[in-house]
């Protein structure tokens, strides 16, 4: 059996359990649920702390996980995100009082307050910087104020927080995050986990695609293929006019309305879109 680190709480919970619930996993649970099995699938999914689970992982004792690659880097552990994910996208930042640094050169011999220590310390030492690092386990914008820390280095998503806190973010981002799948460093291929993968690829792709069918001239196919040539290239189907075809593509979904206004233009009609549920490329 697939053993599944899923997030128990936070940012990453809900939307994790949504896509895994879309690639064809059971996800019902009571909030206080610590274990879910799927026997139709062979899998069971551990609802653990966000921060809690690359060490799961890493250990070995979970096969695969869902976490942050801000968690992931910050833990240590050995796994490997083998899986962009797409959702719960932030950066990890330095913040302060108006004034007080512009880079992280400044922050030489400053206290910096974080939840991420491991993450903050490897790169404090990448650049050189030697800083008292002050763990916090949250709410790390009122440190500042409260005088235990000069600087802040937390994840930011919006800013609002910060900004309502006094401070204001300065510097190159730390990093980049955003959700990950993960799997121990150096684990032995496995058809359980390349399932997953193929699954929540299917997800990802279906997010960013629609299907688009709409019956052309032939004299014009060319150049509404143009306008649709899929991932491979288009579906072209005759119709009982012999001088119509029937067309269906994939078109990235945020480009929708674009590629209907241009195939109406073209000559084009009966223009229709349908989401995607899931696919596999």
């Amino acid at each position: 059996m697939l053993r599944i680190a899923v997030p128990n709480k936070g940012a990453l919970s809900e939307a994790a359990s949504a896509m895994l619930r879309e690639a064809g996993y059971q996800q019902h649970r009571q909030s206080k649920e610590l274990l879910l099995d799927d026997p139709t699938n062979n899998v069971q999914f551990v609802f653990l702390r966000p921060r809690d689970i690359a060490l799961y992982v890493g250990a070995g004792t979970l096969d695969a996980g869902i976490t942050g690659r801000d968690l992931l880097q910050d833990s240590g552990a050995p796994a490997d995100e083998i899986l962009q994910l797409g959702f719960a996208r932030s950066t990890f930042r330095f913040a302060a009082f108006p004034g007080t640094a512009a880079s992280v050169a400044d922050l030489q011999g400053r206290r910096i307050a974080t939840s991420y220590s491991g993450l903050l310390g490897k790169h404090l030492a990448e650049h050189g910087v030697s800083a008292d690092v002050v763990h916090l386990d949250g709410a790390v914008e009122t440190a500042v104020a409260l005088g235990i820390a000069d600087v802040i280095a937390d994840v930011v998503e919006t800013g609002t927080t910060l900004r309502a806190a006094g401070l204001e973010i300065f510097g190159e981002p730390v990093m980049t995050s955003e959700a990950v799948l993960i799997r121990r460093a150096g684990a032995e291929p496995s058809s359980a986990v390349d399932v997953l993968v193929r699954r929540l690829q299917g997800v990802l792709v279906a997010r960013q695609y629609v299907i688009v069918d709409y019956d052309c001239p032939r004299e014009i196919l060319d150049r509404a293929c143009a306008i649709t040539p899929g991932l491979e290239s288009p579906t072209v189907s005759p119709l009982a006019d012999p001088d119509w075809v029937a067309v269906r593509a994939m078109v990235k979904a945020r480009q929708t309305n674009q590629v209907m206004d241009d195939l109406y233009d073209l000559g084009a009609r009966a223009i229709m879109v349908t989401s995607i549920h899931a696919c596999r490329l």
